[in-house]
Order: structure tokens, then sequence, then C-alpha cells
């Protein structure tokens, strides 16, 4: 693959990785202190918010690899685990955060996040479901198209919490949350098809370059 993808690429997962590291840093910190206020409502989900994320952690921190050139061609029985283990992940981790935020619908949240998370899930579940089916297939390309879409899917969890934490909207009520939420999903599925497009499209300008020239030196011969 030309540096045209790799570089894109690069500073795509590099911004993941920060945002990964702000919102495990300003959101997910009670885990380690349990002095935090927040500490006693997520300790009474016990083993439900356990499960959901072990689950979560593992098909986030292995989707990454999955993107590797070098690794894929390199290790291509790792790359089968590891793509089976996220879209187990995903099939366990999508129904558990629907019913964690069921539960604290219970607790007076507003249905409209459990709805929210409804969505949320049968979107991860879907297209990590159809991303394994090609892959059974073994067709690729239509695999990665969907592999991408299911991990633009899955970051929703991160993006809406760092644009809440880096603006300060997480202090103007659940309206607003709710707002970021909506959007951050319904441009998911569109991310993932601009990164796609622009993956698709890098090859066909290097074969165009290269074509022009070859043309120009066969003028000049």
């Amino acid at each position: 693959m030309s540096n045209g993808w790799r570089r894109p690429k690069a500073a795509a997962f590099a911004v993941i990785g920060l945002m990964t590291a702000y919102v495990l840093y300003h959101n997910e910190s009670f885990l380690v202190r349990p002095s935090d206020p927040n500490w006693p409502h997520y300790r009474d989900l016990g083993w439900l918010l356990l499960v959901h994320g072990v689950a979560g952690g593992s098909a986030l921190l292995l989707a990454p690899l999955q993107f590797s050139e070098r690794l894929r061609r390199r290790f291509v029985a790792m790359h089968r685990i590891a793509g089976r283990i996220y879209v187990f992940g995903v099939f366990v981790l999508a129904p558990f955060g629907a019913y964690i935020q069921y539960v604290d619908q219970q607790s007076g949240a507003s249905w409209t996040f459990t709805v929210a998370a409804v969505v949320d899930a049968i979107l991860l579940a879907g297209t990590a479901a159809i991303a394994f089916v090609y892959a059974r297939q073994r067709q690729i390309r239509q695999h990665r198209q969907w592999m991408t879409r299911s991990y633009a899917v899955a970051l929703v969890f991160f993006e809406v919490r760092a644009i809440l934490g880096l603006t300060g909207w997480e202090r103007l009520g659940d309206v607003v949350s709710e707002t970021v939420i909506w959007c951050c999903l319904a441009l998911a599925v569109v991310i993932g098809d601009v990164a796609n497009d622009w993956y698709d499209a890098v090859p066909q300008r290097a074969a165009a370059r290269g074509e022009v020239r070859q043309e120009t030196v066969g003028q000049l011969a």
C-alpha cells in the first residue's frame, strides 16, 4: 500500500489513541479510585459491567490490529483469531451495553438513552455480523469495508465522551448529551464509508500516476 494511505491512516489512529487515553483518564478512572462518587453506582452493576467491560475492551483493543496491512500479511492466523475475538466481543458488549442502560433507566435515567443504546447495539452487532459473513465467504474487500464500518460504530463510545468532556457540554444536562450521542451514531457509518472510499481511491490514483508517467516516458523516447 502506498504512502498516500499510510500517512492519513497513521494520523487517524494517533487521534483515536489520544481520544482513548483522554476518555480512560476523564471518564473511566473511577475503576482505580473507589473514592470516586460514581463508584457505588457502577459497583451495584457488578458482573454486568464486568462482562461488558471485558468484552468491550477486548474488541476495541484488537480492532486497530486488524487494519495493519503488515500484520495481516505476515500473521494470517493471528488476524483470523483476533477477528473472531472482536466479533465475539461485539456480540457480548452490544446487548450487555443496551441492558445496562435499561437498568439505569429503572434508576431514573431517561428512556431515550436506552433507545440510543439499543440502536447503537444493533448497528455495532449488525455491521460486525456482516463483516464476519463476508470473511467466511472469502470476499475480502467487502469484509474490510464492513469491518471498517463496525469499528467506526464502536468508536462512538469514545467519541461521545471525548466531545462532551473536552467541550464541557457534559455539564449542560441530558438534552445536550443525547444530541451528541445521536449525532455520533448518525455519522458513524458515514465516517466508515469515507474511510473505505479513501482506501479504495489511493490505488486508483497511484495507478493513474503510473499510467501518466509511462505515457510521458513514451513521448520522450
